[in-house]
This record gives C-alpha cells, structure tokens and sequence, in this order.
C-alpha cells in the first residue's frame, strides 16, 4: 500500500488537507506525522501551512523536518500548499527575511500596497477567496482540470522564481504571479486545493497518481 505523509509542524489546516486526500485516494495511506524518519519512508509528502514563514522555518528546524526534507527532495512526489510554497522557496522577505528550503530558486515577496480605483476602493490584501489559474505548461497535474479553473487563496506574499521554466500556473490579482510551481517532482500551490471543491479535488487526486514525471 503506498503511503504519503501530511508533515505536521504545527502550522496547518492538518485535518482538512487529511480529509480530502483520503476522500479522493483509492488504497493510500495517508497518515499526518512530525516523526522525520517516519516521513522519509513515506511514498509521497506534502508540506502544507498557514501563518508566517519566521515560524514556519523556526518549527521545521526544531524537529528536524528542514533536514528530512533536504534528504528527500528530488527523491519522491512533494507537494507544498499555501506556505508550503514560500518555504520551498530559497528565501522570502516575510519575517524580516527568511532563508527557506530552497527547492526553488527565487524570493517570496509581498503583495504591493494597491492603488485606489475610479470608485475610491482599493483591491484587498491579503488576497482572499476564489480566483482562477492560468495553465502555463501541458503536465499530469492538470489531468481533468479544465484551463482557468477557479482556487481558493488566502496570502499576503507571493512566490518571484528566478526561473520561468519552473512556472506552472499563474494568477492575476493586480499583478500575474505565479500560483503553481514545479521541478523535478516537486510542486506547490499556492491556494487551498482541500477548500477548492471539484478542482482542487481533482488536483489532490492527480498527485496521488502522480509518478513524479513531467513528460
């Protein structure tokens, strides 16, 4: 039986994230753990998280999780949500300035304070609620997903790759950032795919098919 392991620092929405994998899995496992040799047995990882990066990396590097995820990165299907994004980054200027994990070269930058419009209302920060994503590149993960299908987002800061080529998916919200990123068989979204509904299902469950291959 395969399994995948939910990585647990104590910053995510852990239930949610848990529930919908095995809602959309066939016979995966799907156990959620803060025991880095536990993980790294684990067939697949998903690195998710809510709050700040500061804490975040803090967190990941008291238990020893920074260090597990070093060893396997490049080695299994990784998937990172919302700040698990910004902590496969090499850096974000969240927190004063963090360096992360650096799965992905680039910076993590905040969302420019928006100009007022015509009407006198000003786009919000944080970005919050359903916007679509653009399909910047043909991969299994789009498998059944339809271009411009609508996610769920709730961030401030937002990910700047150094690399076009690692771009998967892009989100308009006053500027075109990048929403989904890939390498290798590592990716990250942005957005809540366990509070997307039919799109973010079916994303979770191309992961779980997912042999890490870009094709």
């Amino acid at each position: 039986m395969a399994t995948v392991g939910i990585i647990d620092y104590g910053m995510g929405n852990l239930h949610s994230i848990a529930k919908a994998l095995r809602y959309v899995a066939s016979d995966e496992q799907i156990e959620v753990s803060f025991d880095p040799d536990a993980l790294a047995r684990m067939d697949r990882l998903v690195l998710p998280g809510v709050g700040a990066i500061g804490h975040c990396m803090d967190e990941l590097h008291r238990l020893e999780l920074d260090a597990m995820l070093a060893d396997v990165l490049g080695q299994k299907p990784l998937m990172g949500v919302c700040l698990g994004i910004e902590a496969l980054m090499a850096h974000s200027e969240e927190s004063g300035g963090v360096d992360c994990l650096g799965a992905f070269p680039g910076n993590t930058v905040k969302f420019a304070e928006p100009d007022a419009q015509p009407d006198g209302t000003r786009r919000k920060i944080p970005h919050m609620g359903w916007n679509q994503v653009r399909q910047e590149r043909h991969h299994p993960l789009w498998k059944d997903i339809a271009p411009d299908s609508w996610f769920y987002f709730v961030h401030s800061y937002h990910v700047v790759p150094d690399e076009a080529r690692h771009i998967a998916g892009t989100t308009q919200y006053g500027v075109q950032f990048a929403s989904v990123i890939l390498r290798e068989n590592t990716f990250a979204v942005q957005f809540h795919p366990e509070k997307s509904q039919s799109a973010g299902l079916q994303l979770l469950a191309n992961f779980l098919e997912w042999d890490g291959q870009a094709y």
